[in-house]
């Protein structure tokens, strides 16, 4: 959701000369803050999660699944309920969830009421919390409302029928979309003025091709026939004919198709801010493996698209930087230029704000510098700023990183703070970067700690996709801090990972680079026991304190040595079933490493049967067993009587598709494939004990 602020938004022209501004007391907000608690240690492990919801309003006359825009209603609706909850029964206060607003009206966002715990007991009751929220949130719908865990909506932006309730013309001053309108917007000042001032820094609307799924009956090429090629309702309306749109594309023109998608998200609380730094690095590497099981978004604007992910639409859906920026030539149109609408020439930016992660930032001895091999552009002055101040080099360099970006939403009471004391400078640039993994530092004059966030996975359609995903991301931290595990690779091989991920089945059709040797130790057959054996201390918590440093902060030359061959043969690629069930003695996989864990601890039979559950759904949708939802939503559209081969989902398979699949979330239905036998059983049960056989 990001930063949300009150006050009046600047226009783009008036938010650019304090751009300057933002920056500087950004960083020196941040620096007053990393004083005050750089040196703070023994926050206990906490975490929450974040789902996000569609809500669809169900016309069965029409037999239209459209996307109800209720969300301000709905907000205060729930937000009355709690508040009568805490006053009639004080002692629940901390159980009641919460539920916030989103980019999209169409959309809530959830989160617990209070963080959970790491402890395997206390992790099952993650399942019974996100059940919890989601019949909240129902019994606070309309009757024929349904708020539905699905990643991206498959007729956002159609133009053959209605997809909002109320419905409006896409004409409005913010997108100028040729598809959305923006009563789609949550109305909150700052989320329309990112949407326009996004658009206007750019100096062209945002341009979304995801590549078509040529079926049997799919023209070809694919010169989509819903774009209104002749509008010229906004001067942007050229674009889409002068290149904007793409043959062979389903071509998608506002952010909206982006913030309008739900995902999953999972932020760790660490004990300090070294254990956090530490978890940062070694869920890099993860996250397009989580991306790529959670696989969801395969249709956008009407179309099945070639792809299974959304995290490259939402990229796109927030692409601010110029032509110059991008190193592409402007449109050929009048008053687009190379500098878009800056009023300066800029250097260039390899990636949209919304992107993978670019530099490690641990100071473990185990992180190379080979291993931060992407282009990394930097801003100097922040990051001479830092260094002055006393941060090491490898923080300075992220944070001069994200701090090349302007800041798009500049509210005009809020342009002078108190250094000292506020954070919104450094929070509106940190907030609007927003890439696979976010390292959080502490609120100012709280009791939260350091913190990191998960962001890439897709969200499930099921509390128990969600739980099992969620859970299982966490035990894998405990894994990584308890063995001292290492799954460091060069970041460019990461984001060939994310490409890879994005690919129509990857998960049974794709390999993956990772890491070879996870041990600390170079012993490539460590068993079970020996892996149990790793104490805590061989965390980076305690190894960085005698790790061999030169001045900048970096470890120093001897300790990072490493010729090109020896890092060439750190990592090979894998299938997704050896990542993570593993390959022989070669490689333990992720869920073997997460079962060791396991084992190293003391629980009771019911709660590792529970962990269990959850491990084989993630074990199962890598080995093919299970499918992945993206993959389901693509063999239901295809296979739907009134599904023509053409790539379209029509109103009525959308209707029928989504009325399936809150089916299935009820457990009312089986569905074979997809999830594991008996969860139909499961579902309904007020107990979460019956046995989930695949």
């Amino acid at each position: 959701m990001g930063l949300l602020s009150l006050g009046t938004p600047l226009d783009w022209k008036d938010a650019q000369p304090l751009a300057s501004h933002v920056r500087k007391h950004g960083i020196e907000q941040f620096l007053s803050l990393w004083n005050q608690i750089k040196d703070r240690r023994g926050d206990i492990l906490l975490w929450g999660d974040e789902i996000e919801y569609i809500v669809v309003a169900f016309d069965e006359e029409t037999q239209n699944a459209k996307l109800s825009l209720r969300q301000e209603e709905i907000l205060k609706v729930l937000s009355a309920s709690d508040q009568e909850t805490r006053e009639s029964a004080p002692g629940l206060a901390g159980q009641i969830p919460t539920f916030h607003p989103e980019f999209g009206r169409f959309m809530l966002e959830s989160t617990p009421g209070s963080p959970y715990g790491a402890s395997p007991k206390e992790l099952r009751g993650v399942e019974r919390n996100m059940r919890l929220r989601r019949q909240i949130a129902r019994s606070h719908l309309k009757p024929n409302e349904l708020p539905i865990t699905l990643t991206s909506y498959p007729r956002l932006g159609v133009t053959d029928a209605p997809f909002t309730e109320p419905h409006y013309e896409a004409n409005g001053n913010a997108f100028r979309s040729m598809f959305l309108p923006d009563e789609l917007i949550n109305p909150h000042a700052r989320f329309p003025t990112l949407a326009a001032n996004i658009r206007k820094r750019r100096g062209a609307k945002v341009a979304i091709n995801m590549p078509i799924f040529k079926d049997v009956n799919t023209p070809s090429p694919f010169i989509d026939p819903s774009i209104p090629w002749d509008r010229e309702l906004f001067p942007e309306d050229a674009e889409a004919k002068a290149g904007a749109a793409k043959p062979d594309h389903i071509y998608m023109d506002a952010m909206g198709f982006g913030m309008g998608c739900c995902c999953l998200q999972v932020t760790f609380q660490a004990c300090s801010v070294q254990e956090a730094r530490t978890v940062y690095d070694q869920l890099v590497p993860i996250s397009p493996l989580l991306l790529a099981l959670t696989a969801a978004s395969p249709a956008y604007r009407g179309y099945l698209a070639d792809v299974d992910c959304r995290w490259n639409v939402i990229s796109a859906a927030v692409d601010d930087r110029t032509p110059q920026e991008r190193g592409e030539p402007a449109l050929p149109l009048p008053g687009h230029t190379a500098r878009g609408g800056l009023d300066r020439d800029a250097s260039p930016i390899p990636k949209s704000r919304y992107d993978s992660v670019d530099s490690y930032i641990s100071q473990d001895p185990l992180n190379r510098r080979h291993y931060n091999d992407n282009p990394l552009p930097i801003n100097p002055e922040v990051k001479q700023q830092l260094l002055d101040a006393g941060v090491d080099d490898l923080l300075s360099d992220h944070l001069a990183h994200l701090f090349i970006r302007d800041p798009i939403v500049i509210f005009s009471e809020m342009v002078d703070q108190d250094n000292e004391t506020s954070t919104d400078h450094f929070e509106n640039l940190q907030s609007t970067n927003w890439q696979t993994m976010r390292f959080k530092p502490p609120p100012p004059g709280g009791r939260i700690g350091w913190r990191v966030e998960f962001r890439s996975m897709e969200v499930q359609i099921t509390d128990f996709e969600n739980a099992a995903f969620s859970v299982f991301i966490v035990l894998l931290t405990r894994a990584i801090l308890s063995f001292g595990l290492n799954f460091y690779m060069p970041l460019s091989k990461v984001d060939e990972n994310m490409a890879t991920a994005h690919r129509r089945d990857a998960v049974n059709g794709e390999k993956f680079w990772f890491r070879k040797e996870v041990y600390r130790t170079r012993n490539r057959h460590a068993s079970r026991q020996a892996s149990r054996q790793v104490s805590r201390a061989s965390s980076v918590e305690n190894l960085t304190n005698g790790a061999s440093e030169n001045g900048n902060g970096r470890s120093s030359p001897h300790s990072i040595a490493s010729s090109s061959s020896e890092a060439e043969e750190e990592y090979a690629e894998f299938t997704m079933d050896e990542l993570m069930n593993g390959k022989g003695d070669d490689f333990p996989g992720l869920v073997g490493l997460v079962h060791n864990y396991l084992d190293s601890l003391n629980i009771d039979v019911e709660t590792r049967c529970e962990m269990g559950l959850y491990l084989d759904l993630v074990s199962q949708r890598a080995s093919g067993k299970l499918m992945t939802t993206a993959t389901w939503i693509r063999n239901y559209v295809r296979g739907h009587a009134e599904y023509k081969g053409d790539s379209v989902v029509s109103q009525k398979i959308n209707y029928d598709m989504i009325k399936e699949l809150d089916r299935i979330e009820r457990g009312e239905v089986d569905a074979p494939g997809f999830l594991p036998k008996g969860y139909a059983m499961r579902r309904k049960s007020q107990e979460t004990k019956p046995d989930l056989k695949a």
